[in-house]
């Protein structure tokens, strides 16, 4: 290959064409494959800084030079296949059925009208649908794969689509490599090449070694491949090849298959199968690809049950058709066969599907601005049900960026810090020192002063320089049990000024920032030319045993320690001794008794009291085989002789801050009616510290209302909650709102205990052992910024900011969407029931030759589908959330938005405008008219037709504009058009500011109010195309009717409020005959802990949420708004 062929491939990025490139390469050729170079001489060659990375301009140039990091496998949005989806789908066949029956029938006008309306369809539908497939398509690279990279010496997530050769990156367990990396760090590194090389074991991986430049794929061990999962470890490399230029981008074209639509035959075990088995294959397969077509069995469910409601309405339209037939006693003249089909369509919510995927398209546009992304679009609808969010605490509750608050020492005292401003810079705030211990120290009526109960400040030298060995082997287990990175550099903003920068899990920062203050710096003890230690194996954090070791050898003994870091309760129990004084002498140990460790506990609480997450530090000497050991201490040293017999050193408390928006995005929960459940790895003291402080817990103050069993069931550790069995946890009087010390089992089982509750719950979760419980729960939510790939891979939403109020956000707008969607459909089913209900009942009209006189014309039918339906049915998906929507408890999945109310609501909103429009016929015919319908007055216009003309224009302005304004008083659908904002001040004018909020809903309104004219005073049109003609005082007619819409509209919302506000009075508050929104929140969401004792107490107030959900005037969502006027 010559040197000009890979740069013009690569400048295609991962669009170009890798069939010609050598395996091992780059994208550009290097000297020899990477495998075959030492990492120092890839780092040379392809130009990359292992310690800082890429600087971030370097990297936007090498973007451009080789384009992105993709397999090309995308097909993106294609405009052919919407157009024919467009024209292919069963309403759209529905219409050029009615087509043809027209133009079969010679009905040349009626058959252009409806062709007219089908080509505004598609294209406008095309437009629509376009712009929400690209939406969609920028949605969904937001979702894709992200990896961890260093650039400008700043570790930071970046889309994988943006890795380029020579970025520096950074994976752990859980993770899936972006690109193929040449390793320069691996500790206890393995991956599943699975994909690859069919290895179906994970391959362990080494950095120093090199390989022949012909060794295959699956033994180049100091390389990662591009889509492995790392199943174990950690490791840091340099990418060398993107895109295409993969081993996994050779073989991308097998990778990208289609499922096969067509359904197996089922065959005997000798693998032959009976012709009746070729049938049945055949038959499901054909009723599997009518399914897609009709779109019953394709989309989320509520997509599939509009489908099947389309399905039934068509029903309907044909039984309708045949009444209208069977009126004028089967007549075949042209214009009943027409009045026939108009009033099939008219049941026919042609717009229905479209409306709901544009809507949903939005909706998860308007989610990302709030930090959400959406990866399934099921979750939009089972987001407005939840009703319990269990949330991890680190980095979601709270911020993530620990600072070390307090240490101690047995034999030395407390050490408390006070921060600067800059947590992770170790020259800024004070340390305290207090030779008591923390259980002996009043840390809350401590001052800054130097009387202060944690001592005096004192400088870290002066410090260290006090003690012997105790502070300095605490120290060395900070710093080397340890794999985060403190550094200082100088600024690139402010030349001369330094700047300190942090790499690593927020916790492993915080200790390394307290070691870093007495000079412990992890760099300075392991790096340099002659390093004090040498790191020989480590053993990650592991959640089961909650522990984190290291072996380090020291360089000037060459003797080997164990340090290890982890959860107190777990630490402890590996420890067998410790030391009480300061001093060198080992002889100075003392075995760790029950007495020493229930002081140690009794410190822990103490630190866990002031919200701080509290690990224990241990370390010990290894034995050396010269001294009678027998192991060689390494990586493949099992973990349980390296955790034992260990010395404690101290415990050490990090504050890790609620974030700001916490309690109020939790107080906003407890208002909608969901409860939040805290699920850590913390102490329980820790965990109930901040329950407390942002309020998933009761106020100190409220607990004394709270029955023993109760707050004994409110906070449990997972020790405690595992040892139970199903039947005890659903015996418990409440479940716990705080489960400590928290394993991803322990995950699961809170969701099926929930699921037992009739419960519907989110959860979230970052780790590869999550992905259970994301899985398992109703919606799962995932971490942007600390998840692994694996736990948003089985996540339903992934938030970007890792922030617990974005999950509310995403409540509340899952919600908004829930609502729109009901609104849009009530006001098409309304619309169809009024128009099928005045085509019907209109066929009583009928003139001397016993053929019924139409009180709409087809073409008026047509026209009203299809100027009122779409888009304001469009401008309602769009519509903003109303005031109170995080003010009312969650709405119920089983009756979805089918609910009581909306049922009865459709049904009167249909016959109301029914009988205004037949009215307003019947008072043009009969009262303001001789009576005489004339004769042929379906067909032409003629001077005994004058009176019917009239009456049908005068019915066709009445229907057009209520099915206009109906969609503006569905805005809200309990609320007055006039007050839709309760805490208005603009008791005459509010409604002007609302109509015109929603600027696509105000003009396709006024649009459509306004296209009515033409249709009335063209001449020719009017008479020949829609079978009326112009009015003039009938007017008042429609303006009168008008008047009566909106008077029965709203006499119709004010007596619910009236119905539902007496019944919720006689129901609600859990039978303390208060409303939902009267009760305040410590009612709402803690008022099933007060004073209940059993189990049966919160089985009834489920029964009664369940009931206000579901029966409370039907709405399954509204108890929340029974007082709004």
């Amino acid at each position: 290959m010559t040197k000009t062929e890979p740069d013009k491939a690569a400048a295609k990025g991962g669009n170009g064409h890798g069939g010609d490139h050598v395996s091992g390469q780059s994208n550009k050729p290097l000297s020899r494959p990477a495998h075959a170079l030492t990492h120092q001489d890839l780092a040379h060659e392809i130009g990359a800084d292992p310690l800082s990375g890429l600087t971030p301009d370097e990297a936007k140039r090498r973007l451009e030079e080789y384009g992105k990091n993709e397999l090309g496998e995308a097909e993106g949005v294609q405009p052919i296949k919407i157009i024919i989806a467009q024209i292919a789908n069963a309403m759209t066949l529905v219409l050029i059925l009615a087509m043809a029956v027209s133009f079969g029938i010679k009905s040349w006008i009626e058959g252009g009208v409806v062709a007219f309306v089908i080509g505004l369809n598609v294209v406008v539908g095309f437009f629509q649908e376009y712009s929400a497939e690209k939406t969609m398509d920028s949605l969904r690279s937001l979702s894709s794969p992200t990896a961890t990279v260093v650039r400008g010496g700043e570790a930071m997530v970046v889309p994988s689509g943006e890795i380029v050769p020579g970025d520096l990156v950074e994976v752990k367990m859980g993770d899936t490599l972006p690109a193929d990396i040449r390793l320069i760090e691996a500790k206890n590194f393995e991956t599943d090449e699975a994909l690859l090389t069919g290895e179906s074991l994970p391959v362990r991986k080494t950095v120093e070694s090199t390989f022949d430049d012909t060794t295959g794929p699956g033994d180049r061990l100091n390389v990662a491949y591009s889509s492995s999962t790392v199943t174990k470890g950690r490791a840091k490399g340099i990418v060398f090849a993107t895109g295409t230029f993969t081993e996994i981008g050779a073989i991308a074209s097998a990778l990208n298959k289609k499922d096969s639509k067509v359904r197996p035959v089922k065959r005997k075990p000798n693998g032959h199968a009976g012709p009746h088995r070729y049938l049945e294959a055949y038959t499901l397969t054909l009723g599997d690809a009518i399914g897609r077509f009709l779109g019953v069995n394709v989309g989320t469910p509520l997509q599939r049950k509009l489908s099947k409601l389309a399905m039934l309405l068509f029903g309907i339209a044909v039984i309708c058709a045949i009444i209208v037939l069977g009126a004028n006693k089967f007549n075949t003249r042209q214009e009943v066969i027409i009045y026939a089909v108009a009033t099939g369509l008219s049941m026919i919510p042609a717009s229905l599907v479209v409306v709901l995927t544009i809507t949903m398209a939005a909706g998860t546009k308007r989610m990302v601005e709030r930090n959400v992304i959406v990866r399934n679009l099921k979750s939009l609808e089972a987001l407005g049900a939840v009703t319990d969010i269990c949330s991890d605490k680190t980095g979601t509750l709270t911020q993530g960026k620990m600072v070390a608050r307090g240490a101690w020492i047995p034999g030395m005292g407390t050490y408390t810090v006070e921060l600067g401003d800059e947590p992770v810079n170790p020259t800024k705030g004070d340390i305290r020192f207090a030779k008591q211990m923390p259980s002996e120290i009043d840390f809350k009526s401590s001052t800054h002063s130097e009387k202060s109960s944690t001592g005096p400040v004192t400088a870290p030298g002066e410090l260290l320089t006090c003690s012997t060995t105790r502070l300095q082997d605490f120290l060395s287990v900070c710093s080397l049990a340890n794999l985060a990175t403190v550094f200082s550099k100088e600024s690139e903003e402010t030349p001369g000024t330094v700047q300190w920068h942090a790499r690593g899990d927020p916790t492993e920062i915080a200790i390394q920032v307290f070691a870093s203050r007495f000079d412990f710096n992890r760099l300075r003890l392991v790096s340099g030319s002659n390093p004090e230690w040498q790191e020989v194996a480590e053993f990650p954090f592991d959640s089961d045993v909650k522990r984190m070791s290291v072996i380090m050898k020291n360089t000037q003994t060459q003797e080997h320690w164990a340090f290890t870091k982890g959860a107190v309760e777990r630490v402890i129990g590996a420890c067998v001794n410790y030391f009480d004084s300061d001093g060198p002498d080992a002889a100075m140990a003392k075995p760790v008794t029950d007495e020493f460790r229930a002081e140690i506990l009794r410190n822990m609480e103490t630190f866990a009291s002031l919200g701080l997450r509290v690990l224990a530090l241990a370390s010990r000497r290894l034995p050396s085989s010269d001294s009678g050991g027998t192991t060689t201490w390494n990586e493949e040293t099992p973990r349980s002789l390296i955790e034992s017999d260990l010395t404690f050193r101290g415990l050490i408390g990090l504050y890790d801050p609620p974030r700001p928006s916490s309690a109020s995005a939790v107080h906003q929960c407890h208002e909608a009616g969901i409860s939040v459940h805290m699920l850590t790895g913390d102490h329980p003291e820790t965990a109930k510290a901040i329950a407390i402080e942002v309020g998933i817990l009761p106020p100190l103050a409220s607990m004394s209302r709270v029955s023993a069993a109760v707050a004994h069931a409110m906070v449990m550790t997972a020790s405690q909650f595992d040892a139970l069995s199903d039947d005890e946890v659903d015996a418990l009087p409440v479940l716990p709102l705080v489960i400590a010390r928290c394993a991803p089992s322990t995950k699961v089982r809170m969701i099926e205990a929930l699921h037992r509750r009739g419960r519907f719950c989110a959860m979230t979760g970052d780790g590869v052992n999550d992905s259970p419980s994301l899985r398992r729960a109703d919606v799962g939510i995932a971490m942007g910024l600390s998840g692994s790939d694996v736990a948003k891979d089985a996540s339903d939403i992934v938030l970007t900011d890792d922030n617990f109020a974005s999950i509310v956000a995403a409540v509340e707008e899952g919600r908004r969407i829930f609502d729109n969607i009901q609104k849009f459909v009530l006001h098409v089913l309304a619309e169809n029931i009024a128009q099928a209900g005045t085509l019907l009942i209109g066929l009583a009209f009928k003139d001397a030759s016993g053929l019924s006189v139409f009180p709409l014309a087809p073409v008026e039918i047509i026209w009203i589908i299809m100027i009122t339906s779409g888009l304001p049915d469009m401008g309602l998906g769009f519509e903003r959330a109303v005031p109170d929507i995080m003010a009312r408890p969650p709405q119920s999945l089983r009756t979805g938005i089918f609910t009581l109310e909306f049922l009865i609501d459709m049904i009167f909103y249909g016959l109301w405008i029914t009988a205004l429009c037949l009215a307003s016929f019947v008072l043009r015919v009969y009262a303001w008219g001789n009576g005489d319908l004339g004769n042929n007055c379906n067909e032409h216009y003629s001077e005994s037709c004058e009176t019917v003309f009239r009456a049908r224009a005068t019915t066709f302005a009445c229907l057009t504009w209520f099915a206009l304004f109906l969609a503006w008083e569905l805005v809200d659908m309990r609320r007055s058009f006039f007050r839709m904002q309760p805490g208005s001040k603009k008791y005459f004018t509010q409604w002007m500011v609302d109509v015109w909020r929603n600027k696509f809903l105000f003009w396709a309104i006024v649009g459509g109010f306004v296209t009515l004219f033409p249709t009335l005073y063209i001449p020719v049109v009017n008479h020949a195309v829609f079978k009326h003609t112009g009015i003039s005082w009938e007017w008042g007619i429609v303006f009168i009717a008008a008047g009566l819409f909106f008077g029965g509209v709203e006499g119709w919302k004010w007596a619910k409020r009236v119905f539902l506000r007496r019944r919720a009075v006689k129901s609600g508050g859990g039978g303390q005959g208060k409303l939902w929104k009267d009760m305040d929140v410590e009612e709402k969401i803690f008022g099933e802990y007060f004073g209940s004792g059993s189990f049966a107490d919160e089985v009834s107030l489920q029964d009664t949420r369940e009931s206000k959900n579901e029966n409370q005037g039907a709405t399954g969502q509204r108890q929340g708004e029974q007082g709004r006027d």
